[in-house]
């Protein structure tokens, strides 16, 4: 008889631990909906728009404590800024829910006391860029400081420059095949973004995938 308890006894100790482990599994899952409800990324799921624009500048959130980061509402400050095109606003849409095409940056490309905000437009299906835009706070709103909407078009911060980049399509060229690329280097100086280098990459057609063409 002493062994049938010890057995079972180990039995329940082994179903309780199994409890448990279940209960702080189920509770990680609860956390990480939370998570990507709330716009976990930062980057793509940024919600739905509600803030408007005033003379051109958008409310800033209050800043996180290490006092420069302050997360932004992208859809916001792209809706509610009268320098983006009604083109790009209106491609603006939910590609599921209140999932938004946005991709958003952060860095220090302006010297401003706040993080500076690059936001790039992209389509849904694809991804490719409709419109990119670099955000720049000014005594506490942010204020459009560089756009560019010639499509595909994509922004990158790098260390403090800001590198843009385009793809040049040809008659009959497909999505994946650009022609051309070329890539622009701005950087802050005098109260603006000024372009300090540039190079253009030219794709060989010969395999079929863009690849570069030998020079």
């Amino acid at each position: 008889m002493r062994g049938l308890t010890e057995a079972g006894s180990e039995g329940i100790r082994g179903s309780t631990q199994a409890v448990i482990a279940g209960g702080t599994a189920l509770a990680a899952v609860a956390l990480f909906v939370v998570a990507c409800g709330t716009g976990g990324t930062g980057a793509r799921d940024e919600g739905p728009a509600h803030a408007s624009a005033v003379a051109g500048a958008i409310a800033s959130p209050s800043p996180s404590p290490s006092g420069r980061y302050r997360r932004v509402d992208a859809v916001a400050l792209i809706k509610g800024d009268p320098a983006v095109s009604a083109t790009v606003k209106r491609e603006l849409k939910p590609c599921s829910g209140d999932h938004y095409p946005v991709d958003v940056s952060y860095g220090e490309l302006t010297g401003a006391t706040a993080s500076d905000v690059v936001v790039n437009v992209v389509t849904c299906g694809d991804w490719v860029g409709l419109g990119t835009y670099v955000y720049r706070d000014v005594a506490g709103s942010y204020k459009n400081v560089f756009k560019a909407e010639e499509s595909p078009v994509y922004s990158e911060i790098d260390g403090t420059d800001l590198t843009v980049t385009r793809q040049v399509y040809d008659t009959n060229d497909q999505m994946s095949n650009p022609s051309r690329e070329t890539v622009i280097t701005y950087r802050w100086k005098a109260g603006r973004f000024a372009e300090i280098s540039s190079h253009e990459t030219d794709y060989s057609k010969a395999g079929g995938d863009a690849s570069p063409a030998d020079g």
